[in-house]
């Protein structure tokens, strides 16, 4: 397999993570996203869609980071990032999805570019869209996290479909200084996460197109 990524691309944070779990190797090809690798015509003659991550698998070139997760987990079922109850599963889709339709779809790179330029929106301004954006999404996530009482993870004792696309999420809130002070549960299982190794080597400061300090 060959993962076509940006390190703090957050969508490919998650196939990293995704792919970790899964415990499936991976080539991490870096594209960057800041100077528009992913809009050249060789990419986006295999991925017309000029996005990150891609995933080449299976004679394949396959894009889209949500449709990724769910291939993942019907072509290699275990572990599995869905409980089996239905119930349960209703409840990890419901915070997955908030996250990655709500709080993604308006604070991604393009969304912010098109901000600032043709809009003409200071980066203040811009930090303050993408705070409004987290708090309105991660209140209520945060609130139903409340009622069910949850531990470590979104059900049960290991992670899935929402803590990989949580972490990533939290990450970015964390870049834009979002506090995070009112969130314990959702801070906990972030915490409960970046403990385990799948997680710790997804993260965007380990991978090889990171900025080297």
């Amino acid at each position: 397999m060959k993962l076509y990524g940006y390190f703090r691309s957050s969508t490919s944070y998650r196939l990293r993570i995704a792919l970790n779990l899964k415990g499936l190797a991976f080539e991490n090809i870096p594209v960057n996203l800041v100077t528009a690798e992913n809009k050249d015509a060789g990419f986006t003659a295999r991925n017309p869609f000029g996005s990150l991550p891609m995933l080449e698998a299976d004679g394949r070139d396959r894009a889209q980071s949500m449709a990724l997760l769910e291939w993942l987990d019907e072509a290699y079922p275990t572990p599995a990032f869905l409980p089996q109850d239905i119930e349960a599963r209703y409840t990890v889709r419901e915070l997955t999805y908030a996250i990655a339709t709500e709080i993604h779809a308006v604070n991604n790179l393009p969304v912010l570019k098109y901000l600032k330029d043709p809009l003409g929106h200071t980066q203040d301004e811009i930090d303050v869209w993408y705070r409004t954006w987290l708090k309105r999404t991660l209140d209520p996530v945060e609130a139903r996290l409340a009622q069910l009482q949850t531990g470590d993870f979104l059900p049960g004792d290991a992670p899935g479909l929402f803590e990989i696309v949580l972490i990533p999420q939290l990450a970015n809130a964390r870049r834009f200084a979002y506090d995070l002070s009112a969130s314990p549960h959702l801070t906990r299982i972030e915490a409960a996460c970046l403990a385990l190794p799948a997680f710790a080597a997804a993260h965007p400061d380990r991978q090889i197109d990171a900025p080297q300090s």
